[in-house]
């Protein structure tokens, strides 16, 4: 189920992520062009890409999102870091035989200065492939590579065969559970976007984690003339919402939108 339930997920969102979404109202305006509803659909979208063009409307609903969560007060000693993949470009990096990120390279640049800190703790990087059409290039095996560049290679846990979210908090739960006698507190590092959606999924696999949120989006709200990236900010945060209202409603989280714990909201 939870394969079928990936499926689906990709395939819905080539229809409906932004671009394509205004594309297909284009021509579909386009091809109705002689009725009212024709002109309408080719308005709407040659306005709606227009405002995209020159001002950030995804940090409406970026914003909201990043603001959840907050980085707390870390406690002295923890047990470990889960950090959750999606900061690599692992076709790219197997092409060149180097490791390639993206916009969310923080997710993995943080990791040695929070081994810095906590030189005792175990950290468990989990992210395999979110591709549909090229599932071999897998997000952990970009982890791993860097990391042992960096000489940290022996302190890491890597779970390569997570697809989305949910797996992550699955495998990694089992992980945890193989690692005995690591009781405490963990943290769980991810784009500040993805927060909210994160720990409502560990949540609900009994795991409660501490935020350390990384890789902020949201700027200004002012002139921006920018098309590729306040399109790639818009599709961002319509991904996020449909994620958080997909696992809402397949009972993978527990509430619509996540909120901290209580005993994590006075320490933030």
């Amino acid at each position: 189920m939870t394969d079928l339930f990936f499926y689906l997920s990709k395939v819905f969102w080539i229809v409906v992520q932004p671009d394509h979404f205004l594309l297909l109202m284009l021509l579909f305006g386009f091809f109705l062009w002689r009725s009212l509803f024709g002109v309408v659909l080719v308005w709407i979208s040659v306005l709606t890409l227009l405002l995209i063009s020159v001002f950030p409307v995804g940090n409406y609903l970026l914003r909201p999102l990043e603001t959840r969560f907050h980085v707390a007060i870390l406690p002295d000693n923890i047990a470990g870091v889960v950090v959750l993949g999606g900061g690599e470009d692992a076709e790219l990096s197997s092409i060149h035989n180097a490791a390639q990120f993206n916009q969310g390279a923080e997710r993995l640049m943080v990791v040695p200065q929070l081994m810095l800190r906590y030189p005792q703790a175990k950290v468990i990087f989990t992210g395999g492939s979110g591709a549909l059409l090229r599932p071999g290039y897998r997000g952990g095996d970009v982890a791993k590579q860097w990391l042992s560049q960096q000489g940290l290679g022996s302190r890491m846990i890597i779970e390569r065969d997570s697809r989305n979210t949910f797996q992550n908090a699955i495998y990694t739960r089992e992980l945890i559970g193989e690692l005995s006698g690591l009781e405490g507190k963990w943290l769980l590092v991810t784009s500040a976007f993805h927060m909210p959606r994160s720990i409502g999924v560990f949540r609900e696999q009994g795991m409660e984690l501490i935020p350390y949120p990384v890789d902020y989006r949201v700027g200004e709200d002012r002139f921006r003339p920018n098309f590729t990236r306040n399109m790639a900010d818009l599709k961002t945060g319509v991904r996020e919402w449909i994620g958080l209202l997909a696992y809402h409603l397949t009972e993978k989280t527990a509430e619509l939108i996540p909120a901290p714990a209580s005993h994590q909201i006075g320490n933030e």
